[in-house]
């Protein structure tokens, strides 16, 4: 089971600086880390994985890799995340095993959710909620969606898009289980900090 903040990597070629951010974000709460690299650069993948699998180890928190099921299998990450042309999750169950996570992209698309439900997916991320730097032109999500999706599935749900610690807290209360952030955290000048504050929404939300 996943929850919380959900730390996804900047791509960058500085792995020390990466590691840095990444220890900064796990010291100040985060629940979940995806590392994402779309460099094609498959030894730097590798070296940053395996580093960031190790970290991530001692904080007894999942990594999560994004897109790769080969990189998340050779490295032995936690789990992978899948988007809509990254490979069926039958597959990834059948290479990863029962006890690794599999997560599935299903943008605005409750069908999709639904279908990945039923193929063993463990959990589920709709957006872009709000205006994304990292995807731009990406379609818009809504607050139905999740409220609606909530209430007909058994799997956590993800909201990922432009999502800041002063707009996340609607998206926590119609349904998300877990909140997606890229720059918001890892661009913000104290990480740590950033990091504590998207991580104390889902404590007032217990407490609620």
């Amino acid at each position: 089971m996943i929850g919380g903040l959900y730390a996804i990597t900047r791509e960058t070629d500085d792995t020390a600086q990466l590691l840095r951010e990444v220890s900064a974000a796990l010291n100040g709460g985060a629940g979940v880390v995806q590392y994402r690299d779309k460099s094609g650069d498959a030894a730097r993948q590798h070296e940053q994985a395996s580093e960031l699998l190790m970290l991530c180890q001692r904080h007894a928190v999942p990594l999560i890799i994004n897109d790769s099921l080969r990189l998340a299998d050779l490295v032995g990450a936690d789990g992978v995340h899948l988007g809509c042309d990254d490979g069926a999750v039958r597959e990834a169950r059948i290479i990863l095993g029962a006890q690794r996570i599999i997560g599935v992209s299903c943008y605005q698309s409750l069908e999709l959710a639904l279908a990945a439900q039923v193929a063993g997916a463990d959990y589920v991320a709709f957006g872009s909620f709000y205006p994304s730097t990292t995807k731009p032109d990406a379609p818009r999500a809504d607050l139905a969606l999740l409220q609606h999706a909530s209430g007909v599935l058994q799997l956590p749900i993800v909201a990922i898009g432009g999502i800041t610690p002063d707009n996340a807290e609607p998206l926590i209360e119609a349904g998300a289980d877990v909140i997606a952030v890229i720059d918001a955290l890892f661009g913000a000048p104290d990480i740590q900090a950033t990091a504590r504050r998207f991580a104390e929404l889902f404590i007032a939300e217990t407490e609620d």
